[in-house]
């Protein structure tokens, strides 16, 4: 599981919650909505990027920064 500051999981919420009801290729293909829990698990560390995180979402890589601003 990946360490994200308070910043960063407010950030990944507000994605979540603006996101389609089928927010990865998975769950499309397996037509079933994707769950917040699942999404959370899906975010991923970097490597020298201060502590960022990345998620992938509507088919593009997000990067989170500690502060919890958002860009692709």
């Amino acid at each position: 599981m990946i360490i994200t500051t308070r910043d960063q999981r407010l950030a990944i919420k507000r994605i979540f919650d603006r996101s389609p009801i089928y927010v990865t290729k998975v769950a499309e293909a397996m037509n079933q909505p994707i769950s917040y829990k699942r999404f959370r698990a899906s975010v991923a560390g970097t490597i020298c990027m201060d502590g960022a995180v990345i998620v992938n979402w509507a088919g593009m890589w997000l990067a989170i920064e500690r502060d919890g601003y958002t860009h692709s």
